[in-house]
Protein backbone atom coordinates (compact mmCIF):
# COMPACT_ATOMS: atom_id res chain seq x y z
CA UNK A 1 0.00 0.00 0.00
CA UNK A 2 1.04 3.58 -0.56
CA UNK A 3 1.17 5.91 2.42
CA UNK A 4 -2.08 7.51 1.29
CA UNK A 5 -3.75 4.11 1.01
CA UNK A 6 -2.54 3.19 4.48
CA UNK A 7 -4.04 6.40 5.85
CA UNK A 8 -7.39 5.57 4.28
CA UNK A 9 -7.29 2.03 5.65
CA UNK A 10 -6.38 3.29 9.10
CA UNK A 11 -9.31 5.70 9.06
CA UNK A 12 -11.68 2.91 8.03
CA UNK A 13 -10.53 0.80 10.98
CA UNK A 14 -12.31 3.33 13.21
CA UNK A 15 -15.62 3.04 11.35
CA UNK A 16 -16.31 -0.68 10.95
CA UNK A 17 -18.25 -1.29 14.20
CA UNK A 18 -15.38 -3.38 15.57
CA UNK A 19 -13.17 -2.25 18.42
CA UNK A 20 -9.64 -1.44 17.26
CA UNK A 21 -7.19 -2.53 19.97
CA UNK A 22 -3.73 -0.97 19.73
CA UNK A 23 -1.05 -2.28 22.13
CA UNK A 24 1.32 0.69 21.72
CA UNK A 25 4.90 -0.19 20.83
CA UNK A 26 8.22 1.67 20.80
CA UNK A 27 10.48 -0.10 18.30
CA UNK A 28 10.47 -2.04 15.01
CA UNK A 29 10.55 -5.45 16.71
CA UNK A 30 7.36 -4.68 18.63
CA UNK A 31 5.71 -3.48 15.44
CA UNK A 32 6.76 -6.66 13.64
CA UNK A 33 5.41 -8.78 16.48
CA UNK A 34 1.99 -7.14 16.22
CA UNK A 35 1.94 -7.34 12.43
CA UNK A 36 2.83 -11.04 12.54
CA UNK A 37 0.09 -11.57 15.14
CA UNK A 38 -2.55 -10.21 12.78
CA UNK A 39 -2.98 -6.67 14.05
CA UNK A 40 -4.14 -4.34 11.25
CA UNK A 41 -2.17 -1.34 12.51
CA UNK A 42 0.38 -0.30 15.12
CA UNK A 43 0.70 2.75 17.34
CA UNK A 44 3.57 4.21 19.30
CA UNK A 45 3.34 5.59 22.84
CA UNK A 46 5.39 8.69 23.61
CA UNK A 47 6.19 7.49 27.12
CA UNK A 48 7.31 4.06 25.90
CA UNK A 49 9.50 5.58 23.19
CA UNK A 50 11.04 7.99 25.69
CA UNK A 51 11.55 5.54 28.56
CA UNK A 52 13.04 2.83 26.36
CA UNK A 53 15.60 5.33 25.11
CA UNK A 54 16.56 6.67 28.53
CA UNK A 55 14.43 9.82 28.61
CA UNK A 56 11.48 10.98 30.68
CA UNK A 57 8.14 11.57 28.96
CA UNK A 58 7.02 15.08 28.06
CA UNK A 59 8.98 15.91 24.89
CA UNK A 60 12.31 15.37 26.66
CA UNK A 61 13.57 12.93 24.04
CA UNK A 62 14.89 15.00 21.10
CA UNK A 63 12.50 15.31 18.17
CA UNK A 64 15.22 14.10 15.81
CA UNK A 65 15.40 10.87 17.81
CA UNK A 66 11.64 10.42 17.53
CA UNK A 67 11.77 10.91 13.77
CA UNK A 68 14.52 8.32 13.46
CA UNK A 69 12.62 5.76 15.51
CA UNK A 70 9.44 6.30 13.49
CA UNK A 71 11.31 5.84 10.22
CA UNK A 72 12.63 2.49 11.44
CA UNK A 73 9.17 1.36 12.56
CA UNK A 74 7.37 2.32 9.34
CA UNK A 75 10.14 0.73 7.26
CA UNK A 76 9.78 -2.53 9.18
CA UNK A 77 6.06 -3.16 8.69
CA UNK A 78 3.57 -2.96 5.85
CA UNK A 79 0.59 -1.99 8.01
CA UNK A 80 -0.40 1.57 8.99
CA UNK A 81 1.57 3.23 11.79
CA UNK A 82 0.23 6.05 13.96
CA UNK A 83 2.46 8.08 16.27
CA UNK A 84 2.01 9.78 19.62
CA UNK A 85 3.58 13.22 19.12
CA UNK A 86 2.57 14.67 22.52
CA UNK A 87 1.87 18.37 21.93
CA UNK A 88 3.84 18.49 18.70
CA UNK A 89 7.31 19.65 19.79
CA UNK A 90 6.31 23.13 18.66
CA UNK A 91 6.12 26.62 20.17
CA UNK A 92 3.96 28.03 17.40
CA UNK A 93 1.84 27.03 14.42
CA UNK A 94 4.69 27.44 11.94
CA UNK A 95 6.85 24.99 13.89
CA UNK A 96 3.94 22.58 14.24
CA UNK A 97 3.26 22.73 10.49
CA UNK A 98 6.91 21.96 9.73
CA UNK A 99 7.11 19.19 12.33
CA UNK A 100 3.97 17.47 11.04
CA UNK A 101 5.35 17.44 7.52
CA UNK A 102 8.57 15.90 8.79
CA UNK A 103 6.55 13.32 10.73
CA UNK A 104 4.56 12.42 7.63
CA UNK A 105 7.90 12.10 5.86
CA UNK A 106 8.73 9.18 8.16
CA UNK A 107 5.81 7.20 6.73
CA UNK A 108 3.26 7.49 9.55
CA UNK A 109 -0.42 7.92 8.75
CA UNK A 110 -1.81 9.12 12.08
CA UNK A 111 -0.94 11.24 15.11
CA UNK A 112 -2.05 11.73 18.69
CA UNK A 113 -2.00 15.41 19.63
CA UNK A 114 -2.52 16.62 23.22
CA UNK A 115 -4.30 19.75 24.45
CA UNK A 116 -1.86 20.26 27.33
CA UNK A 117 1.25 22.32 26.64
CA UNK A 118 4.18 20.00 27.43
CA UNK A 119 6.26 22.97 28.58
CA UNK A 120 3.80 24.84 30.82
CA UNK A 121 1.69 21.79 31.76
CA UNK A 122 -1.41 23.98 31.30
CA UNK A 123 -4.38 23.51 29.01
CA UNK A 124 -4.30 25.10 25.60
CA UNK A 125 -7.43 27.25 25.27
CA UNK A 126 -9.99 25.53 23.04
CA UNK A 127 -9.57 28.04 20.23
CA UNK A 128 -5.78 27.63 20.27
CA UNK A 129 -5.99 23.83 20.22
CA UNK A 130 -8.48 24.01 17.36
CA UNK A 131 -6.05 26.14 15.42
CA UNK A 132 -3.30 23.62 16.11
CA UNK A 133 -5.50 20.76 14.86
CA UNK A 134 -6.32 22.80 11.77
CA UNK A 135 -2.61 23.37 11.21
CA UNK A 136 -1.96 19.63 11.34
CA UNK A 137 -4.72 19.05 8.80
CA UNK A 138 -3.32 21.72 6.47
CA UNK A 139 0.18 20.28 6.70
CA UNK A 140 -1.14 16.80 5.88
CA UNK A 141 -3.22 18.08 2.97
CA UNK A 142 -0.14 19.78 1.59
CA UNK A 143 1.67 16.41 1.71
CA UNK A 144 -1.25 14.60 0.07
CA UNK A 145 -1.72 12.22 3.01
CA UNK A 146 -5.13 12.19 4.79
CA UNK A 147 -3.49 11.73 8.17
CA UNK A 148 -5.72 10.48 11.02
CA UNK A 149 -5.81 13.02 13.84
CA UNK A 150 -6.52 11.53 17.25
CA UNK A 151 -7.24 14.59 19.40
CA UNK A 152 -6.35 13.88 23.00
CA UNK A 153 -8.07 15.95 25.67
CA UNK A 154 -6.67 15.97 29.19
CA UNK A 155 -9.79 17.15 31.01
CA UNK A 156 -9.88 14.09 33.27
CA UNK A 157 -6.21 14.59 34.16
CA UNK A 158 -6.75 18.16 35.36
CA UNK A 159 -8.92 17.43 38.38
CA UNK A 160 -8.14 20.78 39.98
CA UNK A 161 -9.71 22.65 37.07
CA UNK A 162 -13.16 21.02 37.23
CA UNK A 163 -14.88 20.53 40.57
CA UNK A 164 -17.48 17.91 39.56
CA UNK A 165 -17.61 14.85 37.30
CA UNK A 166 -20.38 16.54 35.30
CA UNK A 167 -18.16 19.54 34.62
CA UNK A 168 -15.44 17.22 33.36
CA UNK A 169 -17.88 15.45 31.06
CA UNK A 170 -19.34 18.72 29.77
CA UNK A 171 -15.89 20.14 29.05
CA UNK A 172 -14.84 16.94 27.30
CA UNK A 173 -17.92 17.04 25.08
CA UNK A 174 -17.38 20.73 24.29
CA UNK A 175 -13.75 20.18 23.37
CA UNK A 176 -14.60 17.08 21.36
CA UNK A 177 -17.14 18.92 19.24
CA UNK A 178 -14.74 21.82 18.72
CA UNK A 179 -11.86 19.54 17.79
CA UNK A 180 -14.09 17.62 15.38
CA UNK A 181 -15.04 20.86 13.63
CA UNK A 182 -11.36 21.83 13.45
CA UNK A 183 -10.49 18.63 11.60
CA UNK A 184 -9.91 15.90 14.19
CA UNK A 185 -10.94 12.37 13.25
CA UNK A 186 -11.11 10.84 16.73
CA UNK A 187 -11.40 12.04 20.32
CA UNK A 188 -9.10 10.62 23.00
CA UNK A 189 -10.43 11.54 26.48
CA UNK A 190 -7.47 10.15 28.37
CA UNK A 191 -8.28 8.85 31.89
CA UNK A 192 -12.03 8.71 31.24
CA UNK A 193 -13.14 5.32 32.55
CA UNK A 194 -16.78 5.37 33.69
CA UNK A 195 -19.03 3.51 31.27
CA UNK A 196 -21.85 6.04 31.60
CA UNK A 197 -19.52 8.93 30.81
CA UNK A 198 -18.10 7.11 27.79
CA UNK A 199 -21.57 6.35 26.43
CA UNK A 200 -22.72 9.96 26.88
CA UNK A 201 -19.58 11.23 25.18
CA UNK A 202 -19.98 8.94 22.16
CA UNK A 203 -23.62 9.93 21.68
CA UNK A 204 -22.79 13.62 22.07
CA UNK A 205 -19.77 14.00 19.78
CA UNK A 206 -20.78 11.50 17.08
CA UNK A 207 -17.19 10.69 16.18
CA UNK A 208 -14.80 7.82 16.96
CA UNK A 209 -13.67 7.74 20.58
CA UNK A 210 -10.39 6.28 21.83
CA UNK A 211 -10.24 4.96 25.40
CA UNK A 212 -7.03 4.27 27.33
CA UNK A 213 -6.80 0.92 29.11
CA UNK A 214 -6.38 1.91 32.76
CA UNK A 215 -7.65 0.41 36.03
CA UNK A 216 -11.42 0.78 36.22
CA UNK A 217 -12.28 0.85 32.53
CA UNK A 218 -15.00 -1.55 31.30
CA UNK A 219 -14.02 -4.84 29.71
CA UNK A 220 -13.06 -4.81 26.04
CA UNK A 221 -16.26 -6.57 24.97
CA UNK A 222 -18.28 -3.91 26.85
CA UNK A 223 -16.36 -1.08 25.21
CA UNK A 224 -17.07 -2.70 21.85
CA UNK A 225 -20.78 -3.00 22.64
CA UNK A 226 -21.18 0.65 23.67
CA UNK A 227 -19.51 1.89 20.50
CA UNK A 228 -15.93 2.73 21.46
CA UNK A 229 -13.89 2.79 18.26
CA UNK A 230 -10.40 2.30 19.65
CA UNK A 231 -8.58 1.19 22.80
CA UNK A 232 -4.92 1.93 23.34
CA UNK A 233 -2.55 0.73 26.03
CA UNK A 234 -0.22 3.70 26.37
CA UNK A 235 3.02 2.55 27.96
CA UNK A 236 1.45 -0.60 29.46
CA UNK A 237 3.13 -2.97 26.98
CA UNK A 238 6.52 -1.60 27.99
CA UNK A 239 5.65 -1.89 31.68
CA UNK A 240 4.68 -5.54 31.21
CA UNK A 241 7.97 -6.25 29.42
CA UNK A 242 9.98 -4.50 32.14
CA UNK A 243 8.07 -6.36 34.85
CA UNK A 244 9.02 -9.69 33.26
CA UNK A 245 12.66 -8.62 32.97
CA UNK A 246 12.77 -7.33 36.55
CA UNK A 247 11.23 -10.54 37.92
CA UNK A 248 13.74 -12.72 36.10
CA UNK A 249 16.66 -10.46 37.01
CA UNK A 250 15.83 -10.79 40.71
CA UNK A 251 15.43 -14.55 40.40
CA UNK A 252 18.80 -14.92 38.66
CA UNK A 253 20.39 -12.77 41.36
CA UNK A 254 19.26 -15.45 43.82
CA UNK A 255 20.51 -18.29 41.61
CA UNK A 256 16.97 -19.09 40.45
CA UNK A 257 14.94 -18.74 37.25
CA UNK A 258 17.31 -20.42 34.81
CA UNK A 259 14.43 -22.45 33.39
CA UNK A 260 12.77 -19.22 32.23
CA UNK A 261 15.72 -18.83 29.89
CA UNK A 262 16.34 -22.41 28.85
CA UNK A 263 12.64 -23.17 28.30
CA UNK A 264 11.65 -19.90 26.69
CA UNK A 265 9.50 -20.55 23.60
CA UNK A 266 10.68 -17.27 22.05
CA UNK A 267 13.88 -18.45 20.41
CA UNK A 268 16.49 -16.62 18.37
CA UNK A 269 15.03 -18.26 15.27
CA UNK A 270 11.62 -16.78 16.03
CA UNK A 271 13.13 -13.32 16.34
CA UNK A 272 15.01 -13.84 13.07
CA UNK A 273 11.77 -14.83 11.38
CA UNK A 274 10.10 -11.68 12.66
CA UNK A 275 12.72 -9.31 11.33
CA UNK A 276 13.07 -11.25 8.07
CA UNK A 277 9.29 -11.57 7.70
CA UNK A 278 9.20 -15.30 7.07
Amino acid sequence: MTQKEKAIVFNQLHHNDKLLVLPNIWDPLGALLLESSGYPAVATASAAVAFSNGFDDGEIIPFENVLGILKKITAAVGIPVTADIESGYADNDAELYHNVQRLIGTGIVGVNIEDTDSKTKHFFPVEIQCQRINTIRKAADEMGVPIFINARTDVFLHGETFSTPQQKLDETVARGLAYKKAGADCLFPIAMKQQEDIQKLISSVQMPVNILAIPGVPALYTLNEIGVARVSLGSSFLKIAIRAMKTLALELKNSEGLSSITENEITTDILKKLVNKN
